[in-house]
């Protein structure tokens, strides 16, 4: 059983976000606007993991970097402790931007091989002075200890570390700043089962020891239910169903959560024909999406009016809601 979050006063908070992408159609052709993710409102507590599901495709990584400040949102807020993260600058944002951290799909992309490990760590350590010049070098030790990692390791570089270890490494360096709440955008996806088990069991103890706040995007929906506490199912940018992992997993709401759940064991890109067999049809293109509800070309249950438009979210029982007209029904 989860630990549920320490309070319900929202650590980070989506209002509405939209985030489109220009595309020209052929050399001479006009620009349109694609949009990636649409009308997105998601808050997270401290100490709770949210996790972010859906197709290749769907927005999870571009909502992960607006909800980080990476990526500034073409409409809608993105706001920490209530404060809207595209109003801040220089200093003010320097600060914030300590208390939130990202951990990347690719760690050994995301390390610098000509340097070593202990000066990566550090580096967050030393901009934002987490502790003083002297007393670095024991913190990095520390961080390392954190993520089940020799003190020893501070001295090799990138290459000299397995995909598991890396990863453990990269969460450590994000943990340098302290921050409130982490980003983790397909950590475990390039890993081998067994060292996925280690690296989410990592990932699940630092939350509760640290109380810290975590959208965990993935793939994966055996990894998602194992860690997170709640649930956001996102399609072709829009979220159709959130909720408590035991309701969305237990009894899901809407026609496309049913339809990942059977489609399970995975959802990655180069498992392309995943859903095969349990959806008619292909994805739609961003560029060109259906009228209404935007999963009612594969919907095995659409009727004629889920062209008509967007469904409004029902609310099934507290937290839990789904966008689709047959929800509660």
């Amino acid at each position: 059983m989860l630990d549920m979050p320490s309070t319900d006063t929202p650590l980070v908070q989506a209002r509405g976000l939209g985030r489109n992408f220009p595309q020209r159609q052929g050399l001479l052709g006009r620009a349109r606007d694609v949009w990636a993710v649409r009308d997105v409102s998601l808050s997270i507590a401290r100490g709770e993991t949210v996790g972010v599901v859906g197709e290749s495709g769907c927005g999870k990584s571009t909502l992960g970097r607006m909800m980080l400040g990476l990526d500034t949102p073409t409409r809608g807020q993105m706001l920490f402790e209530g404060r809207d993260l595209a109003s801040l600058a220089g200093a003010e944002k320097r600060r914030l931007s300590r208390r939130m951290q990202m951990v990347f799909q690719d760690p050994f992309g995301s390390l610098d091989p000509r340097r070593t490990i202990g000066a990566q760590i550090g580096d967050g350590l030393r901009i934002h002075q987490i502790v003083p010049r002297h007393d670095i070098r024991a913190e990095v030790a520390r961080l390392l200890d954190q993520v089940g990692l020799p003190s020893a390791a501070a001295e090799r570089r990138p290459h000299e570390f397995s995909g598991g270890q890396r990863q453990r490494i990269a969460v450590a360096r994000a943990l340098s700043t302290r921050p409130d709440y982490i980003v983790a955008d397909e950590p475990v996806s390039a890993l081998d089962v067994s060292i996925q088990a280690q690296v989410v069991n990592l990932l699940m103890d630092l939350r509760r020891d640290l109380d810290l706040a975590m959208l965990f995007i993935s793939h994966d929906l055996h990894v998602v239910r194992h860690l997170c506490t709640r649930i956001v199912v996102m399609y072709l940018g829009r979220i159709v169903e959130e909720g408590p992992a035991d309701k969305v997993f237990g009894a899901p709401a809407h026609p496309y959560t049913r339809a990942l759940l059977s489609a399970t064991p995975s959802l990655h890109p180069r498992d392309k024909d995943s859903l095969h067999g349990v959806l008619p049809g292909e994805l739609p293109s961003p560029a060109n999406p259906p009228s209404g509800c935007p999963f009612r070309t594969r919907c095995p249950v659409a009727e004629p009016q889920c062209a008509a438009a967007v469904p409004d979210f029902r609310t099934l029982a507290p937290g839990w809601k789904a966008a689709c007209i047959k929800a509660g029904a």
